[in-house]
């Protein structure tokens, strides 16, 4: 059994509901949701021009092999109506995998931890609200450590409260 924490998020539609709707396919497909943290607005990060994103963590207790879970994911997405057409452009759902234990994984489906998430205050704001004294395995900081440290400035608005 692995505890892997996710980021969800999404800038088209009804963001809220589908933040739902993931929490829900994840839980009955990947495993079991231990907590998950409040839900952030937060302005497009990479292509700036476009709607705001809602996004929330994740800590998710599952069986699922790293590979096995991405691709779940993935699948996921897919159900709920993601077009990859445009890098880093709006769309209804995002699955990201931040960190599974203290795992260190690299090939070409999956990157663990996420080597984007350092530079995420969008990421590491909600991450830090339900993990927040986890250790990074490759930089060994807290997650709380690496948001104090984090030079993103965009703005991060918390629109509701988490659970668990």
């Amino acid at each position: 059994m692995s505890t892997a924490y996710l980021l969800t998020g999404g800038n088209i539609g009804n963001r809220l509901a589908y933040l739902e709707q993931a929490r829900q396919l994840i839980a009955q497909h990947c495993g079991r949701i231990m907590k998950y943290s409040s839900v952030y607005e937060t302005a497009a990060w990479g292509l700036m021009d476009q709607p705001a994103f809602y996004n929330q963590a994740l800590a998710l207790e599952t069986q699922l092999t790293p590979d096995q879970l991405m691709r779940e994911l993935l699948r996921i997405e897919e159900e709920m109506g993601r077009e990859r057409t445009v890098r880093m452009g709006p769309r209804t759902i995002d699955l990201d995998i931040l960190l599974i234990d203290q795992q260190i994984i690299t090939d070409p489906l999956l990157t663990v931890p996420h080597p984007a998430l350092p530079d995420r205050r969008f990421a590491l704001l909600p991450l830090t609200e339900i993990a927040g004294e986890l250790i990074h395995p490759v930089l060994h900081k807290t997650i709380r450590q690496l948001l104090e440290d984090c030079k993103d400035q965009l703005d991060v608005q918390k629109k509701s409260a988490g659970g668990n």
